[in-house]
């Protein structure tokens, strides 16, 4: 398991166009990868999940990645977060 920090900073916060970039980029690989946002945890394979932790403009969030490619999908997360 390997985690990260990531501060959202669209002026918009966590919306559709992210959250299918974030999905997207999640699905080409097999590890586990978790939105982490207070007490809500979301899936960042569905874009569903992922816009309903409700994340605004600001907020930190962790994610978090389990599995084989945890290493690689964890840094291809990050680096999408790291633009917004």
């Amino acid at each position: 398991m390997v985690k990260g920090i990531a501060k959202i900073n669209d002026p918009v916060g966590l919306h559709l166009r992210p959250a299918k970039d974030l999905s997207n980029k999640a699905l080409a690989f097999k590890c586990k990868a978790e939105l982490r946002r207070g007490n809500t945890t979301a899936n960042i394979k569905s874009i569903i999940s992922l816009l309903g932790a409700c994340v605004k403009s600001g907020e930190e969030v962790e994610i978090i990645c389990d599995g084989q490619d945890e290493e690689e999908a964890l840094k291809a997360i990050m680096e999408i977060l790291d633009r917004m």
